[in-house]
């Protein structure tokens, strides 16, 4: 995660949890796409700034952060969590989604990860630096966005704390 909520330019470097990562750039969009893998095989997409999408390593959502909103499985939906500023103090608000809430915030994820699937199978993108720089982590990027299209059960288990 950036240092800043603001400035995540530096995400490629700063990411050192993904372990293997690449930054992309797809056509028509100015953001750039942070695609990496953790360790234990979990999968994290940044476009640009915001959103973030990190799932576990059998492609169901775990967090996201959406229009400066963080958000956090619950199992069954998602909880929005607003940071919220007051005399010298932060503390997030939470709000579990509606069930029309959670299809509106996963089919505007589906569509990026749509975008971006379409984008990697027709190479119709421009390979920014990898780390490491072999091999090349795009057949490993479209099995993860396979799997993730593919499952039923959109959502991790509920993330504790």
């Amino acid at each position: 995660m950036a240092v800043h909520e603001s400035d995540r330019e530096d995400l490629m470097k700063e990411a050192t949890a993904l372990r293997r990562r690449c930054e992309l750039s797809l056509p028509d969009d100015d953001n750039t796409v942070i695609a990496g893998f953790h360790e234990d095989g979990r999968f994290s997409l940044f476009f640009g700034a915001d959103p973030a999408f990190h799932f576990d390593d059998v492609g169901r959502l775990r967090r996201g952060f959406c229009c400066g909103d963080l958000y956090r499985t619950q199992g069954k939906t998602l909880a929005r969590l607003t940071r919220h500023r007051e005399a010298g103090k932060s503390h997030l608000l939470r709000h579990d989604l509606t069930p029309e809430e959670l299809a509106t915030f996963l089919g505007t994820m589906d569509q990026r990860l749509i975008h971006l699937q379409d984008c990697l199978q027709s190479d119709s993108f421009i390979m920014g630096q990898q780390i490491p720089a072999t091999p090349s982590l795009i057949p490993n990027i479209l099995n993860s966005l396979t799997l993730i299209g593919s499952r039923a059960e959109r959502l991790a288990p509920a993330i504790k704390g």
